[in-house]
């Protein structure tokens, strides 16, 4: 009964996946389809059926917080004996095992972060290059070695591969084999030669072999278009003559071959097991029919083999939902601002913030919109940045929580109690219920309080019961995964760190002609490639999408951009301005960035063009009415129960604490003052400005 309850509430293509549960079976699930409920539901299914023993299946993922993931969700199917792990774990943990019996002396010591090693080379090469150089130059060695290129042919693997390189080929060649040595001296592993030392223990070591493959009789491999030649090969000796394989992927979603990645190993994999199972997943669960409707047309232009082989359309499942909405801009900073202005609006009408992303294909893109953001007072989370439990604060609250619920710290509870709990421990780490004024470390660290007290808002809706220890394990778990919980802002992603996440609301921008496709992808592989990268981004909005781009990188500059090529057929046959950009039209006349109101120097700060003026010029500030207009928006944000910026940003309240406008008209003008903000608060702010309280 507990296995066939596993398949209730499975779509016919999900419940086949789940029912086939002897190898090779071969999943191509599109964006949103419910892969990992699938695949989950499967192992499950099969445990929990005596197909497969536990301990005897190996699931394999690319990132710690997939693998968390996994796991979580087996243990609450009733099977939680499997192994979920990445490659490099898997190989770490089989490696550190049998390295006394098969190697001997002292264990190598592994290597996080190849760019000091290359530094050390570079130099011994008497060779001197940047930071950048330096990071790239380490990208190049990875690829190589998941290549299984040597340095001796690198540069003709390079050549075929018609790869763009960080500096002269022969110098990296130089390097890569000045690491490769200086790794060898120091007995140093990176993650690469750790996957090739565990395949080559097991290829030379043949009690190894079989002692592995006894305790791994079952394999599943998630997101199998990324895997790379050394990632195949490890595989391969795990499995031996076995064909108990179950892989699951998307052909459209490969946007890592610049890494080595490789998606012939799915497109081939029915030639390799004629006999395989092949069930596609094309439900999309996540996305309204618009947005589906937009994804389809984007891929629908693809070229190539991917696109002729395993073609997905994909067939919405949620109800009706806005169009998405194409703008084009004058320049990018018009563009930050009006991405940032809508996000606000997006908040205002009760989207978390942490349900809406901007993303964007190169990270230096992300400069502006931080600017833009942080100017209009919207919360905002650079994915990328410092891991989340590894934060001060975060291992400090963990510390708290832990020794709380040693101490049966927990609360009765009725569904509300573990919430109340975790709040009243984490008000030690300096939690409040509001959040602090203004940005900063301070901000930062409220932020990250406030994403463990919703996790356990979230776990208690989940289970009720749900009490203090098991919300500790939680975050043990989470922590040894990196798996950490969204943090309250807006997203600011690349789309290569966006994949495999999902928002609300996307903002997919700078959808340019030498930017996507970025200006290095000269092949038509690699063009199709970045095709599928404006894929990943679409299929990640749930709801509300939007795209943009901008005819001049700056204000008053040339307006000789195009849209990007992979919008050709989408975008709508007429665009009328958005409000925003038409107001700036009727300001500057199109004649070059707003002026400051007091020197006349070109505004291009996000801060210094809502106050209107630099911020270095003088300016009359009426610091009476500015106190008095703070205080009457703590008010209105604790009776309204909303953060204080939504109300009106600090940059706001001054800009009309200096202007003191008169009337309607007057304070319209303000950059930050909508139509929306008019209706609800004009008559309260022109009467404090009247001197009125």
């Amino acid at each position: 009964m507990q296995a066939e309850r596993v398949l209730a509430g499975l779509d016919p293509e999900q419940r086949a996946v789940a029912e086939a549960v002897q190898g090779p079976v071969c999943v191509l699930a599109g964006a949103g389809t419910g892969k990992t409920r699938a695949i989950t539901h499967r192992i499950a299914y099969a445990t929990l059926t005596g197909v497969m023993a536990p301990q005897r299946v190996l699931a394999v993922t690319f990132t710690t917080r997939a693998a968390g993931e996994l796991r979580g969700r087996l243990r609450r199917l009733g099977a939680p004996g499997v192994q979920a792990r990445t490659f490099h774990a898997a190989a770490l943990r089989q490696l550190s095992y049998f390295w006394p019996r098969v190697v001997g002396g002292e264990p190598p010591k592994i290597i996080e972060s190849k760019i000091s090693l290359v530094a050390d080379a570079a130099r011994a090469c008497r060779l001197a290059f940047g930071r950048t150089e330096l990071r790239d130059i380490a990208a190049e060695i990875e690829w190589a070695k998941v290549t299984q290129n040597r340095p001796e042919d690198y540069a003709g693997a390079v050549a075929t591969a018609a790869r763009k390189m960080p500096a002269d080929v022969v110098d990296v060649a130089r390097v890569y084999a000045m690491y490769e040595q200086l790794r060898r001296e120091r007995n140093l592993l990176d993650f690469e030669g750790m996957l090739e030392l565990t395949a080559a223990v097991l290829t030379e070591h043949r009690e190894v072999a079989e002692q592995v493959r006894e305790q791994y009789r079952h394999f599943v491999v998630d997101e199998f278009q990324d895997v790379n030649p050394l990632q195949k090969m490890l595989l391969d000796v795990w499995l031996g003559d076995r064909d108990d394989l179950c892989v699951v992927g998307d052909p459209n979603q490969t946007i890592y071959s610049f890494t080595g990645a490789s998606p012939r190993y799915l497109l081939d994999f029915t030639r390799d097991h004629p006999d395989a199972k092949v069930v596609k997943l094309v439900r999309d669960y996540r996305s309204t029919p618009q947005v589906v409707r937009l994804a389809n047309g984007v891929i629908s232009q693809a070229r190539g083999d991917a696109a002729r082989r395993h073609r997905l359309e994909l067939v919405a499942q949620r109800a009706d939902g806005p169009d998405p909405v194409f703008n084009e801009y004058d320049d990018e900073i018009a563009e930050a601002d009006d991405v940032a202005r809508r996000a606000r609006k997006l908040i205002e009408e009760g989207v978390p913030a942490r349900e809406i992303a901007v993303l964007y294909r190169i990270n230096a893109q992300s400069e502006a919109y931080e600017s833009a953001l942080a100017a209009a007072g919207v919360p905002y989370v650079l994915r990328g940045a410092e891991r989340f439990f590894e934060r001060p604060e975060v291992r400090e609250a963990v510390v708290r929580l832990r020794g709380a619920a040693r101490a049966g710290a927990d609360a009765e509870t009725d569904g509300t109690g573990l919430i109340q709990t975790v709040r009243h421990v984490l008000s030690g780490a300096g939690f409040t219920d509001r959040p602090p004024e203004g940005s900063g470390a301070v901000r930062a660290r409220w932020e990250s309080l406030a994403a463990l007290a919703q996790l356990a808002e979230d776990i208690a809706a989940d289970d009720p019961r749900a009490g203090l220890p098991q919300f500790v394990a939680e975050l043990e778990e989470r922590a040894a995964a990196q798996h950490a919980p969204p943090l309250e802002g807006v997203t600011l992603a690349s789309l290569h760190a966006a994949k495999g996440l999902e928002w609300d609301a996307v903002f997919l921008a700078g959808l340019v002609e030498g930017t996507l496709p970025i200006i290095y992808a000269e092949t038509p592989e690699q063009v199709e490639e970045e095709r599928r990268l404006l894929y990943v981004g679409v299929t990640r909005a749930r709801e509300h999408l939007s795209l943009s781009w901008a005819l001049s990188r700056s204000p008053g500059g040339a307006r000789r951009r195009k849209p990007s090529r992979f919008l050709d057929g989408l975008t709508p046959k007429t665009m009328t301005p958005t409000p925003a950009r038409a107001d700036r039209a009727k300001r500057r006349a199109g004649k070059g960035p707003q002026p400051c109101r007091v020197c006349g120097r070109p505004l291009t700060a996000a801060i210094e063009r809502k106050l209107g003026r630099c911020e270095d010029c003088p300016a009359e500030l009426n610091e009476e009415l500015l106190l008095a207009l703070k205080d009457w928006r703590a008010g209105i944000a604790a009776d309204q129960r909303i953060p204080a910026y939504v109300v009106f940003t600090d940059a706001t309240l001054q800009a009309i604490a200096e202007r003191t406008p008169e009337n309607l008209e007057e304070l319209a003008t303000i950059p930050g003052v909508g139509k929306v903000k008019l209706d609800r608060y004009a008559e309260a702010v022109l009467s404090l400005c009247a001197g009125e309280r």
